[in-house]
């Protein structure tokens, strides 16, 4: 007969954590969100990738796109780029992200000094930067000839036609510094000139980079922005298990800094093979997290077939209906504590310590707080990231109501065939039998930033709580207790009339 679970499916609506003597050093501001999310020999080394902040967003059409991807590395999360489009769109939103904020940067707006204002203004509105490098031969790495900002044109008395060395500021009259310098000490020639950005040359007078002041404002008010050893910003990239073997070189040309196959259901010989054509091709440099998985034999496979991190969750995300199509999952709380005791026990049989992802089930931001209490190394949001300016949603007004568009891998206008099939086909029209995910709204919310840093403090707030002040100590520390259904009743504003202004959304 089949096999029967003796431990419930719960969720993290069903658990409260109890708090623990809060010590004077139990504060806010010295919580440590920072955790490690690819294998390492805890003990013995570091892990190889951290991030500031435990939460990264889902690898969803309408959720993880540059712009996003842009905000969230600057607040000091991760976000995986969606692998349900075509290899080349997806390197380019990669290279967008690397290129955004890189301290010295490589000019990606560059022009010789024979093109036109036409040209300037063209390159203007594809790139969105208003510096523009002239070289001698247009490109990032020719001789600096001058530089074009907003400032040496007016476009109501400027000819389009106009030649770009007639007005361009020339490279006699700039302000530039030598190959060799470090950021801090470019910083203060930009401030001690008060411009707006300085050219890095080579001995030969050649484009070698530039940096910006609004690098340097923007950083000081984005103290945990996740950056790579570049300065640039870091950023992930899904996979899948068909197109691997040309989706994944470009992603590394490109710069992602870490990959994760994405399925509704990891524990699969496909994921493995994937796995091991990475580790054939790049050993142990290209890092790569697989899922998702629900009990500890799904994550004892993917550990042994060489996963860095591994993603846990099936059927608990909000637009996600895997458990009423096919009737697999697992409640998300059993399913984290399930994969948490995994983890630990393979960490004391290996000595190599894998974090763990909670991918679905977080409805209220407490919910997160518990899924790291439960053993979670960080966090995979959809629904909660799909609600910002930031997300590539359309933004909707809805029976008088601010909405963004959500919909799921799983819903036919995804069409993403490939997270859900089961092995390698090369039919490119494929087709999903069924859905197994929905489209729908999300209430507007606004900026990133702004709820994020509401989020986390939260989180830092109920670690004070529990006497911890680093996610690893909190996961050592917490108690929990399941709760019932009228505690959880008794839990919310109840037996009174609320005033319409203080009602919550």
């Amino acid at each position: 007969m089949a096999y029967i679970f003796q431990e419930e499916s719960r969720t993290f609506s069903e658990y409260l954590l109890v708090p623990n003597l809060t010590g004077k050093a139990d504060l806010p501001q010295n919580v440590d969100l920072s955790t490690p999310i690819v294998r390492y020999r805890k003990g013995h080394e570091e892990s190889r990738l951290r991030i500031n902040l435990p939460v990264t967003s889902a690898i969803m059409q309408a959720v993880s796109n540059d712009t996003l991807a842009i905000a969230l590395a600057r607040s000091g999360g991760l976000s995986f780029i969606f692998s349900s489009q075509p290899v080349a769109s997806q390197v380019d939103m990669v290279r967008r992200v690397k290129k955004y904020k890189a301290g010295i940067v490589t000019s990606d707006s560059n022009l010789t000094p024979d093109r036109t204002l036409a040209d300037v203004i063209r390159l203007k509105e594809k790139t969105g930067h208003s510096t523009i490098a002239i070289t001698d031969d247009g490109t990032a790495n020719g001789r600096l000839l001058g530089l074009v900002t907003s400032r040496d044109y007016r476009i109501s008395r400027t000819s389009p036609e106009t030649p770009v060395r007639d007005f361009m500021t020339p490279f006699d009259q700039l302000i530039y510094a030598h190959e060799g310098i470090n950021l801090s000490e470019a910083n203060d020639i930009i401030w001690d000139h008060k411009i707006n950005q300085l050219p890095i040359i080579d001995q030969d007078g050649r484009l070698a980079g530039m940096v910006f002041r609004k690098d340097y404002d923007e950083h000081k008010e984005n103290p945990t922005e996740l950056l790579d050893a570049q300065k640039r910003l870091i950023v992930g990239a899904g996979i899948n298990t068909h197109d691997y073997m040309e989706r994944v070189p470009a992603l590394v040309e490109a710069g992602a800094d870490v990959l994760c196959i994405d399925s509704s259901d990891g524990f699969s010989v496909w994921q493995s093979e994937t796995l091991q054509w990475v580790r054939g091709q790049y050993g142990d440099q290209v890092m790569v997290g697989a899922g998702n998985v629900i009990d500890a034999e799904g994550f004892r496979y993917l550990a042994e077939a060489g996963a860095d991190f591994i993603k846990v969750g099936i059927g608990g995300g909000s637009i996600c209906i895997t458990r009423e199509q096919k009737g697999i999952g697992r409640g998300q709380a059993s399913a984290v504590l399930a994969v948490a005791q995994a983890r630990d026990q393979y960490f004391e049989e290996t000595g190599i310590y894998i974090p763990i992802c909670s991918d679905g089930g977080i409805v209220h931001d407490y919910h997160m707080t518990l899924a790291l209490a439960m053993g979670a190394d960080f966090i995979m949001l959809g629904r909660y990231f799909a609600r910002f300016d930031e997300s590539p949603s359309r933004r909707l007004l809805v029976n008088g109501t601010y909405v963004k568009e959500y919909w799921g891998e799983g819903s036919n206008r995804a069409r993403n065939w490939q997270r859900y099939d089961d092995g390698v086909i090369d039919d490119d029209d494929r087709k999903m039998a069924f859905e197994e995910g929905v489209d729908s709204y999300v209430p507007y919310a606004g900026k990133l930033k702004d709820n994020l840093d509401l989020s986390m403090a939260k989180i830092r707030a109920t670690m004070c709580a529990c006497g911890s002040t680093a996610i690893e100590q909190f996961q050592q520390n917490a108690r929990l207790v399941v709760v019932s259904s009228t505690s959880i009743v008794e839990g919310g504003a109840h037996d009174v009339i609320q005033k319409e202004s203080e009602r919550r959304s």
